[in-house]
């Protein structure tokens, strides 16, 4: 194991342990879950996965939609834990069964300006999340405005002490960054069970982890009817979803921020494995959080041992030192879930699309999206805006008129090159995206005005180089082009008409347009030419 994985798993694992602690009482369960998921998770996602950088563990955004299936959940006797367990195996499978399928290919719908949106927004959204904690009080609320008016209105409860532990947690966090090689994260931890112990921070309201169950039992299946089992079905659906979403979120973002390679239906079946794992152990639902992603991504680590490193490690804290962690004070944890994701908070790959000018408002869609709406609902708006930017640009008619540079074979835009010149009564044009239903109609009517507008055009090639395939309501306009400009007396060659749409064009009757084609513009041009002369 190199080095930089030990230091990065040892501070991942002291990131690990109030992550558990704060997701598992957000979804209303024992601490213990969330730490073993956590342990199962990370090793079997090591074994089958590819990130070098994703700890798969229990998420916020999981914890929040099992608290609302155990709500909701009907059970005999209350037995809301087993529940769980069945909950966590059905996702399991869901992940597998998806793997199987190769669904993965899915999210190449997520285009990259989504996913740094949705990763500022989910950043944002869990540290404001944690400054209750540090606070000392609890505030529940819808979204994150209404979260964060009640904290401020709850300021006259806000408990100095607890304030003054989870700054000062932070500031010592943020300290030890300037020195890489040591486990921050652990290290504060420590410090914040000394520190617990000798001024009794229990007896001044600060909060306290307290004692931890590590002992585990077997699971058992829960005696549920037909139209239980089936309803609690429906909840695990939109839970896998969320996973895989915050997961390939913080999955590919960090491999593209380091040229890493990773496969969607690879990471699909790891995140089965992981689930079914943490169901033997009677854990929680585990992705790969962006807190945890990010803090190993930060720490520097290497390969996916540093993901063996932290379960090591978290198991060893449950084991060894069970006593000591029951005095930690949760507005430490607070602090190190915060410093997990203050570089995470950088406006700067934003930005950075506002100077570009593209794709700013997709990005910032999603961030507002995750931060208004959830993480769950948040994650569906990022995926609408790319679909909706991906037609807007298919959807708008735009075609380029070409001109020969010089005496060259090359055709280029007129509009963006002067020293092109038009051939002598041939309109040459090219769509620049692929024609399909929703612009084939505007496009060829763009063609069929610029081209009439010149009195002196007898020709027209048209370059079809970006249609690789024509959909029917493509392939009708095209034909109906061909016959609009011919009863005008103008004559029309095809150039780069790809094989697929020639010989859908054969198909449809129109072998005569099919034959009217070229493999260059040059040929086309040359086609047109001689027949004028």
């Amino acid at each position: 194991m190199k080095r930089g994985d030990l230091i990065a798993g040892l501070g991942v694992a002291g990131l690990m342990l109030p992550e558990a602690v704060a997701y598992a009482g957000i979804a209303g369960l024992p601490p213990q879950r969330a730490i073993f998921a956590g342990i199962a998770g990370c090793f079997c996602y090591a074994l089958v996965g590819r990130s070098r950088f994703a700890i798969v563990s229990a998420t916020s955004s999981s914890a929040a939609i099992l608290a609302a299936t155990l709500a909701a959940a009907p059970v005999a006797g209350g037995d809301k834990a087993t529940v769980a367990t069945i909950v966590v195996m059905l996702t399991g499978l869901l992940f597998l069964v998806a793997a199987a399928a190769r669904l993965g290919g899915l999210t190449s719908f997520i285009s990259r300006p989504v996913l740094r949106g949705f990763a500022f927004g989910i950043a944002i959204t869990i540290i404001v999340h944690q400054l209750p904690i540090v606070a000392g009080v609890e505030v529940h609320a819808a979204n994150i405005l209404l979260f964060c008016a009640r904290l401020i209105a709850a300021a006259p409860e806000w408990n100095l002490a607890s304030l003054l532990v989870g700054w000062s947690a932070l500031a010592v966090l943020l300290t030890l960054r300037r020195y890489p090689s040591l486990p921050g994260a652990l290290i504060v931890l420590l410090l914040g069970i000394v520190v617990s112990r000798l001024f009794d921070l229990a007896g001044h309201d600060v909060a306290v982890v307290g004692m931890i169950d590590a002992s585990i039992t077997w699971p058992s299946l829960p005696h549920l009817g037909w139209g239980a089992w089936s309803q609690v079905a429906q909840f695990t659906v939109p839970l896998t979803l969320i996973l895989f979403a915050e997961s390939w979120g913080t999955i590919r973002t960090l491999a593209l921020q380091h040229h890493d390679t990773v496969d969607a239906n690879r990471e699909l079946g790891a995140l089965g494995v992981a689930n079914l794992a943490s169901a033997l152990v009677q854990g929680m639902p585990v992705g790969a959080g962006f807190s945890a992603g990010s803090a190993s991504e930060a720490a520097g680590a290497i390969t996916r041992a540093t993901a063996v490193t932290a379960a090591m490690g978290l198991a060893a804290l449950i084991v060894f030192a069970t006593s000591l962690i029951a005095a930690l004070p949760e507005p430490v944890l607070a602090a190190v879930v915060i410093a997990a994701l203050t570089h995470a908070v950088d406006p700067m790959p934003l930005l950075r699309l506002w100077r570009l000018d593209r794709d700013q408002y997709v990005a910032l869609g999603a961030a507002l999206g995750v931060l208004a709406l959830g993480v769950l609902n948040g994650m569906l708006v990022a995926i609408l805006l790319s679909l909706a930017a991906l037609l807007q640009r298919l959807a708008t008619p735009k075609v380029a008129r070409l001109g020969r540079i010089r005496d060259s074979h090359d055709y280029v835009d007129l509009a963006r090159h002067a020293e092109a010149v038009s051939p002598l009564q041939v309109a040459v044009w090219r769509p620049t995206v692929p024609l399909f239903f929703a612009n084939a109609e505007r496009m060829l009517a763009l063609v069929a005005a610029g081209t009439r507008a010149d009195p002196a055009m007898r020709a027209v090639v048209l370059s079809l180089e970006e249609s690789y395939d024509l959909d029917s309501t493509a392939l009708d306009a095209l034909i109906e082009f061909d016959r609009t400009i011919a009863a005008a007396g103008i004559r029309m060659q095809l150039a780069r008409l790809h094989d697929r749409a020639r010989d859908l064009l054969e198909a449809a009757g129109a072998s005569d347009l099919a034959q009217r084609s070229s493999y260059s513009v040059d040929d086309a041009v040359a086609v047109m030419t001689n027949k004028e002369t």
